[in-house]
């Protein structure tokens, strides 16, 4: 026994004054903007403070309750956001796997056997029988001298870290594709409100054209042109139908629902794009969940290059054994019927052709790989806001002249049509000035639906109100 202990306290020790081998983990460096600023900054509005963006409720600032009822609705129902939380959870569940080799592992083995030696076997040809009764208690543990075990628990915390920022994405980018999917939807609510309207304004028109020729004021070709306008509106105002069905649809089976139990009720797109605060260039860093995700890969990465430098070195295991084991259940549990057996044993490999060599160069080379992923997605960021800064700001301007040049056709079509019923002018000029009206009417809608669909995406850019101390802590992962 007093050996047994020397042998303890040596491992202890050992433990005690283990190092880990592998690189120490820094936050690579990133691409960022000079000056720490947008290049299409210049000119947009800035948010207020209370036009900021609501964590995990990012919709709330559009003011629509139809599409906050929706968003929530995404949140409980949708499947794909159920799979990026199930695997969150596969990733959690895979700390504690790995935490478990920091400590002992204890089997038990116990059986009871009737031995009969053969009657013919060498050396001793005599038969007896025998009872064998054992209980017996086996631990193994692997002194994590260099760090292998710990860095294997700190890889796997990172990758759940990761993981759950990968929820965060998902979730980030489902509810900003059901929110640009409901604006497209109520944008082909407002096309189709603008054709109703053209086309009874179209059949007043053919009207007057066919009683300007039964009064012998026309000529027939004013009644096929009239005609001809109104039924040409009616397949623009069918056609958009399928759009509109087609965007019900996809945001049926974003909040779980088959399409044929989902309908919108229709509603013409009237809101105006709110202020959205784009922040600094070097914020966008703690905003984005994907970004988040990248670095922590990074992270984990690095861990993988310290796990193979670690099989270099031998494999340091204490193994201890002990237990019952008599030959009848009378004296099983007996003092004299005890055994154990302790003692530390080491691994180490002496040549595999290089095997070692070849892991540690691939991690080395997935870490530089995982970094340049890393950077390549805080560009692409970059790029996403900027994109959208852009859109908005050039759509507001394009917003104002595109109104003054529909207020314009609709004064020439006004104007037209009297000197049509005037006689001034033949039915050409009303059917031209009322193409030109509805196509910038049309515009007028698309200029909106576009807005709203920057500022969706805008959003989405900047990470929906989200931030990276939102990410589980390490010490949550037990």
């Amino acid at each position: 026994m007093k050996r047994a202990a020397c042998v303890l306290i040596a491992f202890m020790a050992a433990v005690l004054t283990s190092c880990t081998v592998g690189p120490k983990y820094a936050r690579p460096n990133v691409p960022t903007a000079p000056a720490d600023t947008y290049k299409e900054i210049d000119g947009w509005k800035t948010a207020q403070p209370n036009d900021q963006l609501q964590r995990g409720a990012w919709w709330e600032i559009f003011g629509d309750p139809e599409l906050n009822a929706l968003e929530d609705q995404l949140t409980a129902s949708n499947q794909d956001l159920k799979a990026a939380q199930a695997r969150f959870r596969e990733a959690r569940a895979l700390v504690r796997f790995n935490r478990a080799s920091l400590y002992p592992t204890i089997s038990t083995a116990p059986g009871i056997a009737a031995i009969r030696d053969s009657g013919n076997q060498p050396y001793l040809p005599t038969t007896h029988n025998t009872g064998e009764f054992v209980l017996p208690f086996d631990l193994s543990y692997e002194v994590d001298v260099w760090g292998r075990v710990r860095r294997t628990v700190a890889a796997s915390r990172e990758e759940a870290q990761a993981t759950a920022a990968d929820l965060e994405t998902v979730s980030l980018s489902l509810h900003a594709e059901l929110a640009y999917d409901y604006f497209e939807l109520r944008s082909a609510d407002a096309q189709k409100q603008l054709l109703d309207d053209t086309v009874k304004a179209y059949q007043e028109s053919l009207q007057l054209t066919i009683n300007r020729f039964d009064g012998g004021a026309a000529p027939k070709s004013d009644v096929a042109q009239a005609q001809t306008q109104l039924e040409t509106t009616r397949v623009q105002d069918t056609d958009i139908a399928v759009q509109r069905a087609q965007f019900e649809h996809a945001i049926a089976i974003l909040i779980g629902k088959p399409p044929a139990a989902f309908s919108v009720p229709p509603s013409p797109l009237h809101a105006q794009p709110p202020n959205i605060s784009a922040g600094l260039p070097s914020q966008l860093l703690e905003r984005r969940p994907d970004i988040a995700s990248g670095e922590r890969r990074v992270a984990e990465a690095n861990e993988q290059i310290g796990i193979a430098r670690a099989a270099f070195f031998p494999t340091i295991l204490l193994n201890a054994t002990g237990g019952f084991e008599g030959d009848s259940i009378t004296n099983w549990f007996t003092w004299p019927s005890r055994f154990w057996a302790v003692g530390p044993s080491a691994l180490d490999t002496l040549f595999d052709a290089g095997r070692r060599r070849a892991t540690s160069q691939g991690a080395l080379a997935n870490y530089d790989a995982t970094v340049a992923g890393y950077r390549q997605t805080t560009l692409t960021a970059l790029q996403q806001v900027e994109d959208n800064l852009a859109a908005l700001r050039i759509l507001e301007q394009e917003a104002r002249q595109q109104q003054t040049a529909t207020g314009s056709a609709q004064e020439s079509l006004q104007i037209f049509n009297e000197r049509y019923i005037g006689g001034a002018d033949p039915y050409l000029q009303v059917l031209n000035a009322q193409t030109i009206a509805l196509q910038n009417e049309r515009n007028d809608v698309d200029i909106l639906r576009r807005r709203m669909d920057a500022s969706v995406l805008l959003i989405k850019a900047l990470g929906g109100g989200w931030n990276v101390s939102q990410l589980p802590q390490v010490a949550s992962f037990r």
